[in-house]
């Protein structure tokens, strides 16, 4: 019997409708069911022929754990070694140059200064920057949110430049970009299998 297993977090929707759609399916010597975790040795196989990976970008216990099953044979979903290239502001940038229309994006600078850094570990960095410049490219509304991370964290939308500074000041070391507002009626999520199956 060959598993597919979901790891995931908070989300309560998908998951468990994924599981159900793949066992309803009824094809021969499959089953899907969320990951059990017990003990994890290196490079010790998984229980798991698949594992679909929706949480660990937050948890590196089950990043490290991912890595493992990858390493001795599970094909896991979303590559947990791409994790560390894959953020928000690279993926725009990615998008933008193969054709991919994303809104105007900017990147920030944390609004609190790096552990074991000072002001030396800042002085290729222009100040004051040209927020002017910035604003009018962005434009306001805006969003502000983490260049990488998901879930909705740390996600604000602001109105203008003072609303901006008083919420930046919220978010501490984390480096923010500066979005877009774009005002949509339709969202769609589309999963890409291989290179040329995308389903939306």
């Amino acid at each position: 019997m060959k598993k597919i297993g979901i790891l995931f977090g908070k989300e309560n929707s998908f998951p468990q409708a994924f599981i159900q759609r793949v066992n309803e399916k009824g094809i021969k010597d499959i089953t899907a069911e969320a990951v059990t975790i017990d003990i994890v040795e290196q490079a010790k196989p998984t229980d798991y022929a698949v594992i679909i990976d929706r949480i660990s970008q937050d948890v590196p216990f089950y990043r490290a754990y991912l890595k493992n099953a990858a390493i001795t044979g599970t094909a896991v979903i979303n590559n947990p070694f791409w994790w560390s290239a894959d953020e928000k502001f690279f993926n725009n940038a990615l998008a933008v140059n193969v054709g991919v229309p994303v809104p105007k994006t900017v990147i920030l600078p944390s609004s609190f200064r790096p552990d074991d850094t000072d002001e030396n570990s800042f002085r290729n960095l222009k100040l004051p920057m040209n927020w002017d410049k910035m604003f009018e490219s962005i434009g306001f509304p805006a969003y502000m949110k983490p260049h990488s991370g998901g879930g909705w964290k740390s996600v604000y939308r602001v109105n203008d430049p003072e609303d901006l500074w008083a919420k930046h000041a919220e978010t501490g070391q984390l480096v923010m970009m500066l979005q877009e507002e774009i005002q949509f009626k339709e969202y769609f999520r589309c999963y890409v299998l291989g290179t040329d199956n995308v389903h939306i």
